[in-house]
C-alpha cells in the first residue's frame, strides 16, 4: 500500500468514526447542560464547595466563578510543584524552580499545557496525577462551561442569566469527561500504553551506558490530554513516545479523541438553540477548514523534492516510521487547529510550508473544530462578525439566531478577535528586539524567527505545542509565555460571557424575507472567508518573515 493511500484511508476512517459519534454525543451533551436534576455525587461536591447549583447567574457572576476557580488552580498547582521535593512519590526529583513552576501552573490551568521541562526527568507521580492530570479535567470543563453559557445567550430571551458556572463545571467533569476518559484509558492500556506507578529503572545497554526510564499513570493522563484538548505529555517526546502512543491504531484513536467533543458541541449548539441545521452550518465551516488544512499538509509533506525525499516517500525527517507521513500530518493539523498541543512528530522538521500550516492553524484562533468549548465559542464569535459584514453589504441590521447584532455585541466580538494577535505580535517583537531571548534560538534566519513566533502563537492561543529548537526554559520565556497563556485564555472569556449576557437580554426578532439564512451553505462560505481574511491576514506579515520565506527559499 502506498503511503499516500494509507494516509487517505486513515482520514476516511477518522471521519467515519466522528460521524457515528456526532449525533448521540451531541444530544447527550445538550441533555447534560439542560437537565434540572443533579446526581448524588454532584450534590456532595456542591455541598463541599458551598455552591448552590440552582441559582442562575448573570455574566459578571459567571465570570467571577471562572476566574476565582482558575486562580485557585494556579496557586494550588504552583505550590504543589514548589513542594515536590518533600512529597511522597516524587521519584527523587527536586522542587521546581519558581519561574518554571509559574509557567507550568499557568499552562495547565489555561488548558495550554506548554511544557518547558522534560516530564520524565522533572515531575514525580504526585505532581503528574494530583496536579497536572486534575487540571486536564477541570480546565477542559471550564472551556465547555463558557461555550454553553454563550449558547444559552443565543437560546434565551429577556433575561441576563446564562446559567450556573459551578453546575456546568461539575457536570462537565462528572458526566462527560470522566466517563469517556475511563473507557478511553482502558482502550489505550489494551493497546500497549503503560499505566503504573513504578520508579526509575535502567533498561538495556546502549552506546554510552544504560538508559533510565520511569513509569507512570500514563494511559489515564494520555486520554484526558487528548479528550480535553490539553496536550501535556507524561514524557518529553509527548505522543511520539511509544509509552504514550505505541501503534498506528492508538495514533488514530488519539486524533479521534482530540476532535470528538469539539465536533459534537456543534450538534449541542443546534439542539439547545432549537435548530440543528444551525449546528450543521457551523460544523460545515469547521470541516471545510480542517479538511483543507489536512490536504495542504499532506501535499507539502508528500512532495518529492530531491533524492532523499524520494527514497523515503516524502519528508520523513522528524516523523515516526510507525505513523508515517499520513498519520503525522493528520495529527499535526488536528492538534494545531484545536487547542491540544500534543505532537507525534517534530514540527520544526516539517517542510517550510508545512511548518507554516501548523502555525496558521493556531493563528486562525483554533476554531476548526477548535478546543473543547473554546472552538465553539470562537467560531460563534466569528459568525457574529460574518453576520455583521453581511448586514453592511446589504444595508440591513444584522441578525443571528433571532438576535440583533448591534454596536454593543460587535464591540465584544471585535475585542475578542484582537486579543490573541496583539499578544502574539507584541511578545514576538519584544523577544526579537531584546538581546537575551535570541540566545535561545537553535537556528538563525527565517527558521529561528519561526521558533519564537510559533512559541508565542502556541501560548497566546492556548495550544501548547512547540516548534522545537527553542530553549524555552529561561526566566524570560517562562515568565512571558506564562503571561501570554493566562491573558490569552481568560481575556477572551470576558468578552464571550459579556456577549452571552447581552444576547440573553434581547427579545427575539421575527424572521422575515430579508433575514440572512445562517443555516445555508452560502453563510458557511461567508464564514470561512471571514475566518481566513480577518484572522489569517492579521498574521501575514509575520508569516512572510518566517515560514513563507523559508518555504519559498
Amino acid at each position: 500500500m502506498s503511503p499516500v493511500l494509507a494516509g487517505v484511508l486513515q482520514l476516511l476512517a477518522l471521519m467515519a468514526a466522528l460521524a457515528l459519534a456526532y449525533v448521540p454525543l451531541g444530544n447527550y451533551l445538550a441533555r447534560v447542560y439542560s437537565s434540572p436534576k443533579h446526581l448524588r455525587i454532584e450534590k456532595w461536591i456542591y455541598k463541599g464547595i458551598g455552591a448552590d447549583p440552582d441559582t442562575e447567574m448573570r455574566w459578571p457572576a459567571y465570570l467571577r466563578g471562572v476566574l476565582a476557580f482558575s486562580v485557585a488552580g494556579v496557586l494550588f498547582l504552583y505550590l504543589l510543584q514548589r513542594l515536590q521535593g518533600v512529597l511522597p512519590g516524587s521519584l527523587g526529583f527536586a522542587s521546581i524552580d519558581p519561574d518554571q513552576a509559574f509557567n507550568t501552573a499557568a499552562s495547565f490551568v489555561a488548558n495550554t499545557n506548554w511544557q518547558s521541562y522534560y516530564g520524565e526527568q522533572a515531575m514525580g507521580h504526585v505532581v503528574q496525577t494530583a496536579g497536572l492530570a486534575v487540571q486536564n479535567f477541570v480546565s477542559a470543563a471550564v472551556g465547555i462551561a463558557v461555550a454553553v453559557a454563550l449558547v444559552r445567550g443565543f437560546a434565551r430571551s429577556r433575561t441576563g442569566e446564562v446559567g450556573n458556572f459551578w453546575a456546568d463545571l461539575v457536570r462537565g467533569v462528572v458526566r462527560v469527561l470522566v466517563p469517556i476518559a475511563v473507557v478511553g484509558a482502558v482502550i489505550l492500556v489494551a493497546c500497549g500504553v503503560i499505566q503504573n506507578f513504578s520508579g526509575i529503572h535502567e533498561v538495556g545497554q546502549f552506546t554510552g551506558g544504560a538508559q533510565q526510564w520511569n513509569g507512570g499513570a500514563v494511559a489515564s493522563q494520555e486520554v484526558i490530554k487528548e479528550l480535553g484538548t490539553n496536550g501535556g505529555g507524561y514524557f518529553n517526546a509527548n505522543s511520539a513516545h511509544p509509552f504514550e502512543n505505541p501503534t498506528p491504531f492508538t495514533n488514530l484513536f488519539e486524533i479521534f479523541l482530540i476532535l470528538l467533543i469539539p465536533v459534537a458541541l456543534t450538534r449541542t449548539f443546534g439542539v439547545m438553540t432549537g435548530s440543528v441545521r444551525q449546528g450543521y452550518a457551523i460544523l460545515a465551516t469547521m470541516a471545510t477548514i480542517w479538511l483543507s488544512f489536512v490536504a495542504l499538509m499532506m501535499w507539502t509533506e508528500f512532495a518529492h523534492h530531491g533524492p532523499a525525499l524520494q527514497a523515503a516517500g516524502g519528508a520523513m525527517e522528524g516523523k515516526e516510521v510507525r505513523f508515517g507521513i499520513g498519520g503525522s500530518s493528520i495529527f499535526a493539523v488536528s492538534t494545531t487547529l484545536t487547542s491540544t498541543g500534543a505532537v507525534d512528530s517534530f514540527h520544526s522538521s516539517y517542510t517550510g510550508l508545512g511548518g507554516g500550516i501548523t502555525m496558521l492553524g493556531m493563528m486562525l484562533g483554533e476554531i476548526a473544530p477548535g478546543g473543547v468549548g473554546s472552538g465553539l465559542y470562537g467560531m460563534l464569535v466569528m459568525a457574529v462578525i460574518a453576520v455583521f459584514i453581511a448586514g453592511l453589504m446589504v444595508g440591513r441590521t444584522p441578525e443571528y439566531l433571532g438576535k440583533k447584532i448591534g454596536t454593543r455585541e460587535i464591540k465584544f466580538a471585535a475585542c475578542y478577535i484582537l486579543i490573541t494577535p496583539a499578544l502574539v505580535l507584541v511578545f514576538t517583537a519584544a523577544a526579537m528586539a531584546l538581546p537575551t531571548p535570541g540566545d535561545s534560538m537553535t537556528n538563525g534566519g527565517a527558521h529561528g524567527f519561526s521558533e519564537i513566533l510559533y512559541a508565542y502563537t502556541s501560548a497566546s492561543n492556548n495550544n501548547g505545542s512547540a516548534f522545537a529548537g527553542l530553549n524555552a526554559d529561561t526566566q524570560w520565556f517562562n515568565t512571558t509565555l506564562g503571561l501570554a497563556m493566562l491573558l490569552g485564555r481568560f481575556l477572551p472569556m470576558v468578552f464571550v460571557l459579556a456577549l452571552a449576557g447581552s444576547l440573553a437580554r434581547q427579545q427575539p426578532v421575527p424572521t422575515t424575507k430579508g433575514t440572512l439564512r445562517t443555516e445555508k451553505p452560502l453563510f458557511s462560505g461567508l464564514l470561512v472567508g471571514a475566518v481566513l481574511i480577518i484572522t489569517g491576514l492579521t498574521y501575514f506579515p509575520a508569516l512572510a518573515l518566517g515560514p513563507l520565506a523559508e518555504g519559498l527559499a
